[in-house]
């Protein structure tokens, strides 16, 4: 099982916790409230890191699953023109279908380009055409380029406070970010609240993190202050090897409770879901895989949204 396991805080073995999320996968999810309460507020993440291959979209797509599964409503936004979220998350993306493109560069309004998914209640998909690769360019001349998103989620009517949006409100907005550090990305920093960093435990986790912390600086003194990062995930963690438990050490060491305690497990199942058009969640919900991102989702909602 994956370092910080423990992160349940109960007393059931890992057979049991296994075997209620088979039954948590094919019942929909528990009853809201039961287990992770909602936030007062919709929280926005922005998942971020301009390394490849670090678990980023899988990253993503399972924690939004995982929150949708705690009964939590969840909109998940894919700015990767590669779409692999919308694949992930069975969501239609071929070109012409409504998406963050004619959000971002046309302007149409969120409400008309997310999608339900209907594998799991609770969770909408903005998905990602392959029109969005040109989006960059196009976006050079708009004005308040950086800002597109930001203005999106802010006329949504599910997007704010309980007081504002009410009962119907999303809880969480992840956005999942291209492996890169252009426009697509800065617009989601400008209208996000949260980073959340997935960092795979191996040598070169470090590598290039140093440019993205400048990244977050920057459009904190600049364009969005009021942005944290709050949340790291190490995955593809291998127990057996100590060059895991000492790229784990290292990382806790610089982020400190930033770090979440659980962390993912290398594993098959997580890797073969998305051929399947599915999240770990549920393609293989006893998985160590899914019981971790399950535990990462838990962790998130009950630790909060930074002060």
């Amino acid at each position: 099982m994956a370092e910080g396991s423990a992160g349940f805080h109960d007393e059931t073995t890992p057979l049991a916790r296994a075997a209620e999320h088979s039954v948590l996968a094919r019942t929909g999810g528990l009853h809201r409230g039961r287990e992770v309460p909602r936030p007062s507020e919709t929280r926005v993440f922005v998942v971020a890191n301009q390394k490849g291959g670090v678990g980023k979209t899988t990253s993503t797509v399972n924690v939004a699953a995982a929150l949708a599964q705690l009964g939590q409503r969840v909109l998940v936004i894919d700015l990767d023109p590669q779409g692999n979220a919308s694949t992930a998350l069975s969501i239609d993306h071929h070109r012409g279908v409504p998406s963050t493109y004619e959000m971002l560069v046309e302007g149409e309004p969120l409400a008309d380009v997310m999608t339900p998914s209907e594998d799991l209640p609770g969770l909408w998909v903005v998905p990602a055409t392959i029109d969005l690769a040109g989006a960059e360019i196009e976006l050079v001349s708009v004005v308040a380029r950086e800002s597109r998103l930001q203005r999106a989620l802010a006329a949504h009517p599910w997007i704010g406070t309980a007081a504002e949006a009410g009962e119907d409100r999303f809880d969480y907005v992840i956005v999942d970010c291209p492996p890169s550090l252009g426009l697509l990305t800065l617009n989601a920093l400008v209208a996000g609240r949260e980073m959340f960093i997935p960092i795979q435990a191996e040598y070169y986790a470090l590598e290039g993190l140093g440019q993205l912390l400048e990244t977050v600086e920057m459009v904190r003194k600049h364009l969005n202050p009021e942005l944290v990062v709050s949340t790291i995930l190490l995955t593809m963690y291998d127990a057996r090897t100590r060059l895991a438990a000492n790229v784990a050490s290292e990382v806790r060491e610089h982020f400190g409770t930033e770090v979440l305690r659980t962390a993912v497990p290398r594993s098959v199942r997580v890797s073969e879901a998305p051929s399947y058009g599915q999240t770990v969640m549920t393609y293989d919900p006893a998985s160590a895989g899914a019981l971790s991102y399950l535990e990462a989702a838990r962790e998130i909602a009950t630790k909060g949204a930074p002060r």
